[in-house]
């Protein structure tokens, strides 16, 4: 009972009664919804004759005073020094009867039962800034990207691409307009490394002048990066409650404040960079970075593609049914779109139709 707390509207609780508590096997299913566990505490106990050898579950019936009037719920468990590894599953029912499951490992710090909007948005925001301060491989993409850059106008319109494509597929994929195959994500993961590769690449063969065009390159593997940042926000998206507008758009947002805090810390440090090694050396500034950054990514796509391997075996053509019939069509309708912002983007900025 000590291990878990719950707050209401910001004031702890009172220590949780122990109302009842029996043994279980591990086939036991009654906690798969809320009141099929409160009716298992009814049940007769086990007999000591089916009891297996430490394979045992041990159910507890908590109940909290909770005062009359109470708004916001907040969870504080601290289960995870149970075991070495922990897993909680946690099935919350309002009072209008709607259920929703909360599944996490660890302890994973206060979690909202019934979370306002503005708790949900500055909890995503956070989470978004944290997520792309911590993804390494994000962050090399965009310093390949701004690295051969001496132009602001250069710099907004290739970020602004790359911005625009992750959050289009960001939020298509918190909407489900995405492969559920076990084989999408290490597919995405390694075509993130492919993409820092690819640019690395540009930065040593091209010349400055394309570099300085290359929005179009931003853009289409913004969309993959944009498959990546929805990983993260998927483990956490359970923790919204109904607020899923709020997740999305915050999280959204502060990966782009990450991203912000990045550029400002990066861009003048290059600037000074290529002001001390002067006009002349200013290329090998780049040569030197981008051949860094193409290094690190090398590894990382070797290892991907080796662990894509893995799943080569359920890469089979699925048989045509109604299910593939409505991913083609979410596929075809995200693509229509991505090139319709595409379009927009180049009308908008007014880029050359040469560039």
């Amino acid at each position: 009972a000590n291990s878990i707390r719950i707050t209401a509207d910001g004031r702890a609780l009172g220590v949780a009664r122990i109302m009842a508590a029996r043994v279980a096997l591990p086939n036991d299913r009654s906690f798969a919804s809320f009141n099929a566990a409160r009716a298992t505490f009814g049940r007769a106990p086990l007999e000591l004759e089916i009891v297996p050898w430490q394979q045992l579950l041990f159910d507890v019936a908590l109940e909290f005073p909770l005062p009359a009037g109470s708004a916001r719920l907040v969870l504080h468990p601290d289960l995870a020094q149970l075991g070495i590894r922990t897993t909680s599953v946690i099935s919350v029912m309002d009072t209008n009867g709607r259920e929703r499951v909360l599944t996490y490992g660890g302890n994973p710090g206060s979690v909202a039962l019934n979370p306002a909007w503005y708790q949900t948005f500055m909890q995503f925001l956070r989470d978004g800034f944290r997520h792309i301060l911590g993804g390494f491989d994000h962050l090399l993409f965009v310093c390949c990207l701004v690295l051969p850059l001496r132009r602001s106008q250069s710099l907004v319109t290739i970020v602004t691409a790359f911005t625009l494509a992750h959050s289009l597929t960001l939020g298509a994929a918190a909407l489900g307009f995405v492969p559920t195959a076990l084989w999408f994500p290490p597919l995405v993961e390694t075509l993130i490394a492919a993409s820092i590769v690819w640019l690395a690449v540009e930065n040593l063969i091209l010349p400055a002048a394309h570099l300085e065009r290359r929005w179009p390159v931003a853009f289409g593997f913004g969309l993959v990066h944009g498959f990546g940042f929805s990983f993260a926000l998927g483990e956490t998206l359970q923790f919204a409650g109904g607020n899923l507008v709020s997740a999305l758009a915050a999280f959204n947002i502060g990966v782009e404040l990450g991203q912000l805090a990045v550029l400002a810390a990066a861009v003048p440090v290059l600037w000074l960079v290529r002001r001390y090694v002067g006009a002349r050396r200013e290329r090998l500034v780049t040569v030197v970075g981008s051949a860094f950054i193409a290094h690190s990514a090398w590894h990382w796509l070797v290892e991907r593609v080796e662990a894509l391997a893995a799943y080569r075996g359920s890469l089979a053509w699925p048989a045509w049914d109604a299910s593939l019939a409505l991913g083609a069509m979410r596929a075809a309708l995200l693509a229509a779109v991505a090139l319709a912002v595409a379009l927009a983007m180049r009308q908008i900025l007014r880029i050359p139709r040469g560039a």
